[in-house]
């Protein structure tokens, strides 16, 4: 039973006339009538009566016509559900994203693909580094913003550095600091720091190490949200991405140096030959809104 054979049956169900029939369907009317019989022979059952009178269904086909017509109605639907997500029309994209993007650049990001694609539903995930690459590698993730070099053995993820995030001194409001200290000078300040597994928990012990000193923790075990709240309600001190303080002008912005401290953000996804159709629009569309956001000392 094939699909053209059920559209000829029920166009000739619907005008009760090979030749109407052929000339609805855009065949010749020897080439329907060919497959009518070829489709009634494979059911082993005739499915119209031809008489001097007209065409009439059988019992057969009186029971097949509903059944061929939702099926000539499904076919008809996934063809156009999938030239939709082929134009881009319809679609879902499932982003990972750490919290300083989600802070920071991602809502500008998100808005301009929204813009662009109206209509492709954005899932979006925050999250560390390590459990957005275990996403990625299980296949939950489309793509995600995360922190390289990546902590796996999977070759198959592939990444783009995007955007070299500076990592500064957040303030409370009521503390007057400097505009620039060394990692050295964080020796007596109390800190806010993030929970156990976050990368810049890593990162900023480790400086202070390297430093020769072991920091002073006010408060520790948050999230990136609740830290910053903490640094506002007046608990300590952060390091954190630069960019993520666009949305607390309240804060104080120390620039650290001696060293410097900044980490690379990377798009990663699977292989691009994996990559749905609207992941990839969403990767273009993401590396377009990067190059216009971006400044000289924010790129990798």
């Amino acid at each position: 039973m094939q699909i053209h054979q059920l559209a000829y049956f029920v166009a000739v169900a619907r005008t009760r006339h090979f030749t109407r029939a052929a000339d609805l369907t855009g065949v010749s009317q020897p080439t329907l009538s060919k497959q009518i019989r070829v489709l009634e022979n494979s059911l082993g059952t005739p499915l119209f009566v031809r008489d001097r009178g007209g065409i009439e269904l059988t019992s057969a086909g009186e029971a097949l016509l509903p059944h061929a017509q939702r099926i000539l109605i499904d076919v008809e639907s996934a063809e156009r559900t999938v030239h939709e997500v082929a134009s881009l029309r319809r679609g879902r994209v499932r982003l990972g994203a750490t919290p300083s993007m989600c802070e920071g650049l991602l809502p500008g990001a998100l808005k301009a693909f929204h813009t662009s694609y109206p209509a492709i539903d954005l899932e979006v995930q925050e999250g560390g580094s390590r459990l957005l690459t275990r996403e990625l590698a299980q296949g939950r993730l489309d793509v995600a913003l995360l922190i390289v070099p990546l902590v796996t053995d999977d070759r198959d993820i592939e990444t783009t550095p995007v955007i070299r995030e500076r990592l500064v001194l957040a303030s409370p409001p009521s503390v007057t600091m400097p505009a620039r200290m060394s990692v050295g000078d964080l020796r007596d300040v109390p800190l806010v720091m993030f929970r156990e597994g976050y990368d810049l928990r890593d990162v900023t012990l480790r400086a202070c190490r390297t430093a020769g000193f072991e920091p002073r923790l006010a408060v520790e075990g948050g999230e990136m949200s609740a830290v910053l709240r903490f640094v506002e309600a007046g608990l300590g001190h952060a390091v954190v991405p630069e960019m993520v303080l666009a949305t607390r002008p309240q804060l104080h912005t120390t620039v650290l140096d001696d060293p410097p401290l900044d980490r690379v953000i990377a798009l990663a996804h699977r292989s691009s030959e994996a990559l749905p159709l609207a992941a990839r629009a969403f990767k273009a569309a993401l590396l377009d809104h990067l190059t216009a956001f971006g400044s000289d000392d924010r790129q990798p």
